[in-house]
């Protein structure tokens, strides 16, 4: 069982029901996952930080067992601003009005738009693996684009990437996490392999992340060019895989401390998926960090 004593559920929202878990006591926390993820990702980290927090671990909008509304050709239903919506609705319904909050991969990206249009919800921010969306396609270079092919396969019109990635899912996800990145051999637990599996094949899920990543590329960078003038107000935290594609091509730091006003941050000894690749050392930074302004 990935996750022993948490409790499921389903929150409704505007947009349809977001899957969660939640366990432990103390401080909320929220996380956050990516591509092609869902909150099983967190099933090492999340007991841990259970010790000293109450932790919701969600899937986003489109992802997992959460809602997959339609979308159209502006892609706002998969914009970031859509995707923090539903995450700010969770955290009320359970009574937490302001919370720490964790993004891994595509779970950042959203938790960086909601820091942005819920300031006074988010009492700290940790992003993991990445420097922000308009920073990366600012930056564009072969080496780091042979990687992150995704982020231009996805965003071709419909249904190109449904097509192809529907001839064989299963194969589609296992090359992408196992074979892109230089992550450790046999990190990912069989039975949260399973579940990436099993939530990959649900009907609307393919779309849903291809939606989501049309998006980034489209009105997520409207809405970023319109905040340019703006910045994470809260104290945030930048981890990334020392041996990762992040680390090769982006100062992380630097990068963050254009968008955010306090940032701090190191790196972790482990590929992209710092969470399931060094969940001890992760979960450590992360409940320090969060810890330290309540102490303040």
């Amino acid at each position: 069982m990935l996750f022993d004593g948490f409790r499921t559920g389903d929150a409704m929202t505007a947009a349809g029901p977001i899957r969660y878990v939640v366990g432990g006591s103390g401080p909320p926390m929220l996380l956050l996952h990516g591509h092609p993820q869902t909150h099983a990702m967190w099933h090492r980290v999340a007991p841990l930080l259970a010790r000293h927090f109450t932790v919701v671990a969600s899937d986003l909008r489109g992802y997992g067992d959460s809602a997959k509304p339609a979308s159209d050709a502006t892609h706002l239903a998969y914009s970031k601003r859509a995707m923090a919506q539903d995450q700010v609705e969770l955290m009320a319904g359970l009574g937490f009005d302001r919370f720490a909050l964790v993004g891994h991969d595509r779970g950042g990206r959203v938790g960086h738009r909601l820091c942005l249009d819920h300031p006074g919800r988010v009492s700290t921010f940790a992003a993991l693996d990445i420097v922000p969306t308009r920073a990366m396609y600012q930056q564009i270079s072969l080496a780091w684009a042979r990687p992150y092919y995704h982020w231009f396969f996805l965003i071709q019109p419909f249904d190109l990437p449904e097509r192809m990635i529907q001839a064989d899912p299963d194969f589609y996800l296992a090359w992408h996490m196992e074979k892109r990145q230089r992550t450790k051999a046999g990190i990912f637990d069989p039975e949260a392999m399973a579940e990436y599996r099993r939530c990959y094949r649900l009907p609307g899920t393919i779309h849903a992340i291809c939606e989501d990543y049309r998006a980034a590329a489209s009105i997520d960078l409207e809405h970023d060019e319109a905040d340019l003038d703006r910045r994470i107000d809260c104290p945030m935290l930048a981890l990334w895989g020392a041996a990762g594609v992040v680390a090769e091509h982006f100062d992380p730091i630097a990068e963050w401390r254009k968008r955010a006003r306090d940032v701090s941050g190191r790196a972790i000894d482990a590929g992209h998926y710092l969470a399931e690749e060094a969940p001890e050392e992760t979960a450590e930074a992360l409940a320090a960090f969060v810890a330290a302004p309540e102490a303040a």
